[in-house]
């Protein structure tokens, strides 16, 4: 492969990840510790990201597994998308954001313009934020599988809580260099208390099912609907003989 992947944990589901001379950032999430109103639920914020936007410097792309839940994209992760030129969400979502937002359906593929001539492709991916059928109370969410020439392939769940998902990705992509995981096991009162994200235990499957080589854990910190953290997620895929996979180093 003419270049690794390297990826830096923001805080929350906001992921720096470098790759083939581009600069990718997983669901700006940039606002301090505070609490958001929502319909049905109330969400808080319990700590503030690691780095701020000026300190992460520019990005090329981002990438937006949805907009509608402000732990995924938040009041100053909104005013960051304006400063990155290409913004890679869902369909519908595109729409909410406007500008010259790229909304994506499952299997659908974007290729961004890689430094050295070539390209990466951004491939739209499906994911289940909660229990089936769970579409009309959480909205329309996306993983992303990145692919390359000579790059290592990178998968990035998005808010997903199901396993059927990753099989299909699986038999599509698979085996894949490095998973990035949500986890967290999220239960913010919705849906009867499901999990909205994967919990460990799960994240252990999901990374088995997809042969991925490394793990890098995410959005299992910062808000208070998180019922597992860092800890739990460890512990799991230290029960599944999974360990040796995971990347816990923010700056990897």
């Amino acid at each position: 492969m003419s270049s690794a992947a390297r990826f830096r944990l923001v805080g929350g589901p906001t992921v720096l990840i470098e790759i083939g001379g581009l600069r990718l950032l997983t669901d700006p999430t940039f606002d301090g510790p505070g609490e958001y109103g929502r319909p049905t639920v109330r969400l808080v914020k319990t700590a503030p990201p690691a780095i701020t936007p000026a300190e992460l410097g520019p990005v090329d792309v981002a990438l937006v597994s949805h907009d509608e839940h402000p732990d995924n994209l938040d009041r100053s992760g909104r005013a960051f998308l304006a400063t990155v030129p290409t913004v890679l969400t869902t369909a519908s979502g595109a729409g909410r954001l406007g500008g010259g937002t790229i909304g994506l359906l499952p299997w659908q593929t974007h290729e961004v313009p890689r430094p050295d001539g070539g390209v990466l492709a951004v491939t739209a991916v499906p994911a289940q934020h909660g229990p089936e059928g769970c579409e009309p109370v959480t909205g329309d969410v996306i993983g992303f599988v990145l692919t390359g020439a000579d790059l290592p392939s990178v998968y990035v769940s998005g808010d997903n809580a199901a396993l059927g998902p990753v099989r299909e990705i699986a038999e599509r992509f698979g085996p894949l260099d490095t998973a990035v995981l949500f986890a967290g096991a999220a239960r913010p009162g919705a849906l009867d208390g499901a999990l909205l994200t994967l919990d460990g235990r799960l994240a252990a499957e999901a990374a088995a099912i997809l042969g991925a080589r490394r793990v890098v854990p995410a959005h299992l910190d910062s808000w208070g609907h998180f019922t597992e953290g860092l800890a739990e997620f460890v512990e799991a895929f230290t029960a599944a003989g999974l360990a040796d996979r995971l990347l816990l180093d923010s700056g990897v």
